[in-house]
C-alpha cells in the first residue's frame, strides 16, 4: 500500500504525488485520522495497564477482607471504556486503510506528465512494416476465410468476446505459447511455474486487484477469483514471506489461461480477438531487492522485446505518461506491436515496475545481507519489503494476431515465421487445407 510513517513525515509530497495522478489531496485527512487513532491507542494502553493495578489491589482487598465493591465498580466501568477504546481505534485503522487501499502507487520521476495513451511517449522502434502490394486484411478476416477462427460456434457456448480456434491456427497459438517459455526459461533464467486458475481474495488484494477492479474480474460462487492474469498467483506466491538475500531476485514465469469480464469496453475491438473473456498469456514476475527493480524493469521488458524480434514482427517501446500508468505501476513500458490489417499499433506487452507498493500490501519481505557492524544483538538485520515486478513475456493471442497479419499473403495464406517451424512439425505456411 504506502507507508504512513513517509505520509506523516511529509504529507505535501504526498499530496503532490497524487497529483500528477490527478488526484486531489488526501494526506490531511489521513494524518488527522491517524492521529485521532493514536490517540486512542494511547488511551488504550493506559486503560488495560490501570486494569492490571486495579486487579491487584482488588485481590489484595479480598485477600484481607476488605470492601472490594468500590473497586469492582471502577473495573466495570474501566472494562467498558477499554472495549469502546478497542472499538475506536479499530474503526479508525480501518478508515485509514480503506484510504490507503483506494490509492494508486506513486510514479516514479522519469514517468512524463499526460492525460491519456495519446500523450505516451515513444521511445523506440524495431522492424520494418511490411509493404503489402494488396489492401492487407484483419486477423478475423484471414483466419475466418482459412476456416481455421470460429466465432460463431464459440458465441453459441459462451456468448460474445471468445473463439474456437481450429487445426493449424490452434496449432499456432499453442506453439506460441510454448516458444515464449523456452525464450524466458532458456535465455533470461525465468523459473517455468504453473499456477493455480482460481485464487482468494487475498492473492486478488495483495496483487492490487482488489477493491478497485472487482468489476473487471470474474468471481465464483465459491468467493475465489478467476485469476485476471498470471501476475496474480506468480506475485502473491511470496505473500507473507520473508525471504533471504540469496534468494533474489526471484524470476518466475508461467503460461495459463487468463480470464477479464472486460467491463466498460463496450463497443471496443467487438470484432476478432484483440479483447477477450478468456486468453492465453505468457506471465513475467521479478521480485528483488529495492535497488535492483529498475535495472530488473530493463531487464525484463527486453526480455519481451527479444520475443518479438525473434519472430519477425514490427514494434515500438511506449513509456506511459502518468494518466495511462496503472493502479499498481510506478512505471509501465508498453510494447506495441504494428498489424498491418488495423493500420495501428496495438499492446502486446506492459510491463511495469510496482516497487514495494504490492508487498505492502501482501507483506512480503527479505532480510538483506549483513554489512559489517549493522544487525541487532542477535545478529539478525531488519526485514525490509521487497519490490515486485510484472510483464507479459508476451499475450498470446494478441502476438498470434500480429503473426498472422504481418505475415499474410495475398492469397490468404500465412506464412509461419522461422522461429516457430520447430513447433509446428516444420510447417511453413498455413493454407485453407490447414
Amino acid at each position: 500500500m504506502h507507508d504512513l510513517k513517509a505520509l506523516r513525515a511529509d504529507p505535501a509530497a504526498f499530496d503532490a504525488a497524487l497529483k500528477r495522478r490527478r488526484l486531489p489531496p488526501v494526506a490531511g485527512q489521513l494524518v488527522a485520522r491517524d492521529e485521532e487513532r493514536r490517540a486512542a491507542m494511547a488511551g488504550l494502553q493506559e486503560a488495560q495497564a490501570e486494569r492490571k493495578t486495579l486487579a491487584r489491589e482488588i485481590g489484595q482487598a479480598k485477600r484481607k477482607g476488605e470492601d472490594s465493591a468500590a473497586l469492582e465498580a471502577r473495573a466495570v466501568a474501566l472494562r467498558e471504556r477499554i472495549a469502546t477504546l478497542e472499538e475506536t481505534a479499530a474503526a479508525l485503522q480501518s478508515e485509514v486503510d480503506d484510504v490507503l487501499a483506494g490509492l494508486p502507487n506513486q510514479l516514479a520521476p522519469d514517468v512524463p506528465e499526460g492525460a491519456d495513451e495519446n500523450d505516451n511517449l515513444e521511445l523506440s522502434q524495431w522492424g520494418e512494416r511490411p509493404d503489402f502490394p494488396f489492401e492487407p486484411r484483419q486477423h478475423f478476416e484471414l483466419g475466418e476465410a482459412l476456416g481455421l477462427m470460429d466465432f460463431p460456434a464459440a458465441a453459441r457456448l459462451s456468448g460474445s468476446r471468445f473463439v474456437m480456434l481450429r487445426g493449424a491456427l490452434a496449432r499456432l497459438e499453442r506453439a506460441l505459447g510454448q516458444f515464449m517459455l523456452d525464450t524466458h526459461t532458456g535465455e533470461f533464467g525465468y523459473q517455468e511455474t504453473t499456477v493455480p486458475l482460481l485464487v482468494n481474495d487475498a492473492a486478488m488484494y495483495g496483487t492490487d486487484k482488489l477493491p478497485k477492479f472487482a468489476e473487471e474480474s470474474f468471481r465464483t460462487t465459491d468467493d475465489r477469483w478467476l485469476i485476471p492474469t498470471g501476475e496474480v498467483p506468480l506475485t502473491a506466491s511470496v505473500m507473507g514471506e520473508i525471504l533471504s538475500d540469496a534468494a533474489l531476485p526471484m524470476r518466475l514465469t508461467t503460461l495459463s489461461q487468463c480470464f477479464r469480464s472486460e467491463a466498460g469496453s463496450a463497443g471496443r475491438d467487438v470484432r476478432g480477438m484483440l479483447r477477450q473473456h478468456q486468453f492465453t498469456k505468457c506471465e513475467l514476475v521479478s521480485i528483488t531487492r529495492p535497488e535492483d527493480s529498475e535495472a530488473e524493469h530493463e531487464r525484463m521488458t527486453r526480455a519481451a522485446e527479444t520475443v518479438l524480434e525473434k519472430l519477425g514482427i514490427p514494434y515500438r517501446r511506449m513509456l506511459l505518461c502518468a494518466g495511462d500508468t496503472g493502479f499498481g505501476a510506478a512505471k509501465t513500458y508498453d510494447l506495441e506491436a504494428w498489424l498491418p490489417g488495423q493500420k495501428a499499433w496495438r499492446e502486446v506487452s506492459s510491463c511495469s515496475n510496482t516497487r514495494d507498493f504490492q508487498a505492502r500490501r501482501m507483506n512480503a519481505r527479505y532480510r538483506p545481507a549483513k554489512a559489517e557492524g549493522e544487525g541487532d544483538k542477535a545478529g539478525k538485520v531488519a526485514p525490509a519489503f521487497v519490490h515486485t515486478l510484472n510483464g507479459s513475456g508476451l499475450a498470446v493471442g494478441r502476438v498470434l494476431i500480429a503473426v498472422m497479419e504481418n505475415n499474410q499473403q495475398e492469397n490468404g495464406d500465412i506464412l509461419i515465421p522461422e522461429a516457430l517451424r520447430p513447433y509446428m512439425g516444420g510447417q511453413e505456411v498455413i493454407t485453407k487445407a490447414g
